[in-house]
């Protein structure tokens, strides 16, 4: 009967749209090697990775993976089950990054290429780059770009050490400061406040949405609270009663 294939047809369509394709896109650069407490920032863009590497296995989602420094050094396609899931997990934990340097902009441009079908793209990185707001604008119209900033309590509030010697890890810039100065403290301030205030602006006028997650804290409660934000936005109110 005809209407019988063709319901038959449509209920393959739906399955289909409903299965995701999601895209890990994990910065492996050497800012994220910094840590002032027992987790540096790379460990816990790992650990959020694996989280959601298996959230989405569980899901019946396609998943894939792609490290980034100033290069794409590792990609996995999307793909479905446990055993990819797994080799997600591994390649984070084992790979030894080839640049210190960081370019947001070319991992969103090869993601922008290689993902023929929408998909969720977690982009897990410090976002210590600049020049790459117009390839974050060009990702998000494709898809559903997610940001999650991982951050050091030491990029949040600076302690009162004295004088401390400061290395960029990607530039090999060493600076002094006297953190017992309130000069410093302020300036520091201020531009750790202009800097956060910059990257909401630039994730605001992308449209992506953006999570922070700091090192040595439980993540757990800052996932829950942005998905349920995310779940509150696209779900239609409830009728009241009446």
């Amino acid at each position: 009967h005809t209407t019988a294939r063709t319901g038959t047809v449509q209920i393959k369509q739906n399955v289909e749209e409903r299965s995701l394709t999601v895209m890990l896109a994990v910065d492996v650069s050497a800012s994220g090697d910094f840590g002032s407490v027992s987790q540096s920032k790379r460990e816990l863009a790992a650990e959020l990775a694996a989280v959601l590497a298996l959230s989405a296995v569980l899901n019946n989602d396609r998943v894939g993976l792609l490290l980034f420094t100033d290069a794409v050094e590792c990609y996995l396609p999307p793909r479905t089950g446990r055993r990819q899931a797994l080799a997600i997990v591994l390649a984070i934990l084992t790979h030894e990054a080839r640049s210190p340097r960081t370019s947001l902009r070319q991992a969103l441009e090869v993601l922008g290429n290689a993902l023929r079908r929408r998909a969720t793209v977690f982009v897990l990185s410090d976002f210590c780059d600049t020049a790459f707001e117009g390839a974050l604008r060009l990702a998000a119209r494709r898809h559903d770009v997610v940001a999650i900033r991982v951050y050091d309590p030491i990029e949040a509030r600076l302690p009162e050490v004295g004088w401390l010697v400061c290395e960029d890890a990607e530039t090999g810039e060493v600076v002094e400061l006297n953190t017992r100065d309130p000069e410093v403290r302020r300036a520091l301030e201020r531009e750790r406040a202009a800097r956060a205030a910059h990257l909401d602006d630039v994730f605001r006028r992308a449209g992506v949405d953006g999570v922070a997650c700091q090192t040595g804290e439980p993540y757990r409660r800052a996932l829950l609270q942005f998905f349920e934000q995310r779940l509150r936005r696209v779900r239609p109110a409830e009728p009241t009663g009446g």
